[in-house]
Formats: C-alpha cells, sequence, structure tokens
C-alpha cells in the first residue's frame, strides 16, 4: 500500500494525523471528506482563486452550456402545465457561473419562464456563496434566485439539476483479494499517511456491488460510492414531482467496473497535473472518482425516481441546440459589435462541448423523473 510524500506540515495533514492516531484509520471516503469539504481546509471550501489551476469544467468554456440547459429546463416546465413557481435547485452551485449563464439567458430569451423561476443555488462553501452574492445580484433583485447552504427539505414541483457534483461525492476503496472484498483504509506511518486494507467497514459496501450485480477480479480496486446513493435517495423524497438531471463524466456500472478500470477510476487532480498520490497534500488538491449511474439509477427507484434517459453530453447538447442551429451561441445585443474572430472561437469552444476528444462523449446526462406521465425531452431525442 501506498505511503504519502507528504509532511505534517499542513493544518489538515497534521489534524488527520492526530485522529488517526487517537481512534485508528479511517475509511477513504472519511479521509476524501475532510479533504474536499472541511469547513476551514477543505479544497471546496475555499473561494475561487485558484480553480482555474486545477481544472475547468464546461461551465467555464462558453454560456451556451447554461443557455441550452436553460431551454431544457423550459420545456421541463412547460410539460408540467407551467407551474408557478417551478423550483430549480443546483446541487453544488459553487460560485454561482452556471446559475448566472441560465438565468441571464432565461430572463433575456424566455421571460415567462424566468418569472416563474425559484432557482435555489445550494452550496456548503460559505466562501464561495459569498460569491454568489455579486454573480446572483441582479436576479435575487428580480426575486428569481436565492442561494442556500443545504437542500430544500421540500421541493414541490421542480427540477434539481447538478453538473460534476457526484464526482466530487466521497467514495470507499476497496480491493478484491483472497475470494473476499477488503477495504483500503487511510492510516499513520511514522510522519505521513499512508494506505492500509482491513475488513469492510460497513456492509453497505457488501450491499452496494451485490445489488448492482457487481463482481471484481483479483487483486482489482474499486470505488463504493455510498455517498452519493444516499444523495440520489435523498433527492427523490424531496422531490415531489419533475425532474433530475445529473451531468458528470462516469459509466454504467458494467464499464464501470470491468477490467478497464482495474485500479478504479480515482484521481487527484492540482495545477492541471493528474496523479494517483491521494494522500498527498490534503486539501490543497481535487479528489474525484467517475460518477455510477447505474447506482444512480437503482438507489434512485428506492424514492421513486425513475430513469427516462442517458446520453453523451455531446447528443444532448447537440439535440436542444439544432433547432435554431445553434444561435444560442452567440449573444443577441452584441451580434453586431462581434467581430468574425470572436463568433469563430465561438464555434471552437462549442466543439469542445461537444465533440469526442473534447468533453462531448466524456460527460453523460441522465434524466430521472418523478410523478410526470411519459415525460420525452427534446435533449433527450435523437439527433
Amino acid at each position: 500500500m501506498a505511503t504519502s510524500r507528504q509532511s505534517a506540515s499542513s493544518p489538515l495533514t497534521a489534524l488527520l494525523i492526530r485522529r488517526i492516531r487517537a481512534h485508528g484509520p479511517i475509511s477513504f471516503a472519511e479521509y476524501m471528506r475532510e479533504c474536499l469539504y472541511h469547513p476551514l481546509y477543505g479544497y471546496y471550501s475555499r473561494a475561487q482563486a485558484k480553480r482555474f489551476v486545477d481544472y475547468y469544467t464546461s461551465v467555464d468554456v462558453h454560456p451556451i452550456f447554461g443557455r441550452l440547459l436553460a431551454r431544457q429546463l423550459e420545456e421541463m416546465w412547460r410539460i408540467l402545465a407551467k407551474p408557478q413557481p417551478f423550483c430549480v435547485v443546483e446541487a453544488g452551485a459553487g460560485t454561482g457561473q452556471l446559475a448566472r449563464n441560465i438565468l441571464d439567458f432565461a430572463a433575456r430569451e424566455l421571460p415567462n419562464f424566468y418569472h416563474a423561476l425559484n432557482y435555489i443555488a445550494v452550496e456548503r462553501s460559505a466562501a464561495r456563496r459569498a460569491i454568489q452574492e455579486t454573480i446572483l445580484a441582479a436576479h435575487w433583485t428580480a426575486g428569481c434566485c436565492e442561494s442556500a447552504a443545504e437542500m430544500p427539505h421540500e421541493i414541490p414541483v421542480g427540477c434539481v439539476l447538478s453538473n460534476e457534483l457526484v464526482d466530487a461525492l466521497p467514495v470507499h476503496r476497496v480491493m478484491f483479494r483472497n475470494n473476499a472484498l477488503q477495504e483500503i483504509l487511510v492510516g499513520v506511518e511514522g510522519e505521513h499517511l499512508c494506505e492500509l486494507s482491513g475488513p469492510l467497514t460497513t456492509c453497505a459496501i457488501r450491499e452496494y456491488f451485490a445489488t448492482q450485480a457487481i463482481s471484481l477480479g483479483d487483486e482489482q480496486q474499486a470505488e463504493a460510492s455510498l455517498e452519493a446513493c444516499d444523495w440520489i435517495v435523498e433527492v427523490g423524497r424531496r422531490l415531489g414531482c419533475g425532474f433530475v438531471l445529473t451531468i458528470d463524466y462516469g459509466h454504467e456500472a458494467a464499464e464501470l467496473y470491468s477490467q478497464g478500470h482495474f485500479r478504479g477510476t480515482l484521481l487527484a487532480y492540482r495545477e492541471h497535473q493528474v496523479s494517483e498520490d491521494f494522500l498527498a497534500a490534503p486539501g490543497e488538491q481535487d479528489l474525484t472518482a467517475h460518477a455510477n449511474f447505474t447506482a444512480l439509477e437503482e438507489w434512485g427507484k428506492r424514492s421513486g425516481l425513475v430513469r427516462i434517459g442517458l446520453v453523451p453530453q455531446s447528443r444532448f447538447l447537440m439535440a436542444l441546440g439544432k433547432g435554431n442551429q445553434f444561435a444560442d451561441l452567440y449573444d443577441q445585443g452584441r451580434d453586431r459589435d462581434e467581430s468574425e474572430t470572436e463568433k469563430i472561437r465561438g464555434r471552437l469552444l462549442l466543439k469542445t462541448l461537444i465533440f469526442p476528444e473534447g468533453m462531448g462523449e466524456t460527460f453523460k446526462v441522465m434524466v430521472q423523473h418523478k410523478g410526470v406521465a411519459q415525460p420525452v425531452l427534446r435533449g433527450l431525442s435523437s439527433l
């Protein structure tokens, strides 16, 4: 098992070492939760100053991503007979950039939908919620948007939206060895964090693999995304009627746990560098594991969610944009001033979102519904 090269100089490293020495090894899920969400030292608890140093998302590529999502949300609103209010709950909203792109476009192009909106940008980081105050100020003033640290207890009718949230939820790590599942834990060796193997810390891990009929090969490593399962169950419980729209990179279980992912899918990102040194620099690097769409579907059923479809991001965006030949790529109010060079740049950025060598095939879009009779959505339609 691996040992971290990072010394105990950082506050979070020192905190984790003290905890493990006092109480024993911890699950990787607990370790990952602290690394990403510790209120003082967690990676996602910081403001956005260093975010582009580490990674960028579809939202960062071009506003067209949010504009097309706005069109899909507006169609959902119409399918549900135009309720007022129509709740859009964005889980893991960060600083509110996606929310702004959606709301700016809706205000300009879909005014009736905009005035029916109650957009709730959910973000647990206080630092990032503070940035939302500036980014979303105009929409708060219009009464169409609010910020929250937690998801509403009840969402009567609407859509729960997430973009690259599931991949950042803590996962347990396991290895199949000697015909049994063993859990990969985090312990201490000298002044460093290290990996240890031990018995499963919860029987839910065994249920997770059994429910999906997953069999691992000898010495194969994998992740169990128990928190994502709990999250989707809770989303279904809180949603009265409507949709759940999940965008993330990942696979269904058959692919996710195949021999092609023999070491699992967990990766660490720091300053655009990818590594498997998961124990280095706790709180200073992003940790992600591929979303398991089969688990989201199976556990979603437990609270009434029914899968409508799962498609690559390329197909989803192409289906939404083809109706007007991607006219939403351009700012209608600036078209006359926009140079041909700027328009070409916009088209090139669109390719990043939809082409297989960019984000188009890596990211998937899954839509589930609750209490809607056979919904047909444009984003899931054939091209």
